[in-house]
C-alpha cells in the first residue's frame, strides 16, 4: 500500500508536464495485477533528428521492478527519451522527470536497442502502445511518421 502510495506522489509530481490537453497514456498489466504505465505527448514540441537524442515528452511509471535490455528499473517515475536513426533506434530510461528539465546522460538508468520497421500508414502524432506479451512481459509500440519502433519490458 505505502508503495502505491509513493507511486501516485511521483505520478503526481513528475505528471505535471503531460497535463497538456494533448497528453495520452498506455499501460500493461502483468499476470500479477502490477502495472507499468507511460504518459506522453501526442504532438512533441521537438522534432526528431537521426542520431540525437529526442525528448518528446515520456514519462514512466513503475510500479514493479523492470528489466529493459540488460538493465533493472526500479520503482519510480523516469523520463524516456529515443534515439531514432534509419536503421536502427535506441530507447534511454533516465531519472531525470523535472518538467522542462535537459536530458542529463549520466542520470540513465537503462538504455536497449529497438527493432523498427516501416507502417504502411505514416502518422503524424506520437502513439504509443504497450502489448501484453506473455505473464511477465509487455511489450512497447512507438509509431511516428513513417516508423514503428518496438521493445520488451520485462517484470523482474
Amino acid at each position: 500500500m505505502r508503495t502505491l502510495s509513493s507511486l501516485a506522489a511521483l505520478m503526481i509530481i513528475a505528471g505535471a508536464n503531460v497535463l497538456a490537453e494533448d497528453a495520452q497514456s498506455t499501460y500493461c498489466t502483468f499476470d500479477d495485477n502490477n502495472d507499468v504505465t507511460m504518459q506522453y505527448y501526442s504532438r512533441p514540441k521537438e522534432t526528431p533528428r537521426n542520431g540525437r537524442v529526442w525528448s518528446p515528452g515520456i514519462t514512466l511509471y513503475v510500479q514493479t521492478p523492470l528489466v529493459l535490455g540488460n538493465s533493472e528499473i526500479g520503482l519510480g517515475a523516469y523520463s524516456v527519451h529515443l534515439i531514432p536513426d534509419r536503421k536502427n533506434w535506441t530507447i534511454i530510461v533516465n531519472k531525470g522527470v523535472t518538467a522542462g528539465a535537459s536530458y542529463n546522460p549520466a542520470q540513465d538508468v537503462a538504455r536497449a536497442p529497438m527493432e523498427i520497421g516501416e507502417i504502411p500508414d505514416p502518422v503524424d502524432i506520437l502513439q504509443l502502445a504497450f502489448a501484453h506479451l506473455a505473464a511477465k512481459k509487455c511489450g512497447l509500440r512507438v509509431y511516428y511518421q513513417k516508423v514503428g519502433a518496438f521493445v520488451d519490458f520485462a517484470e523482474k
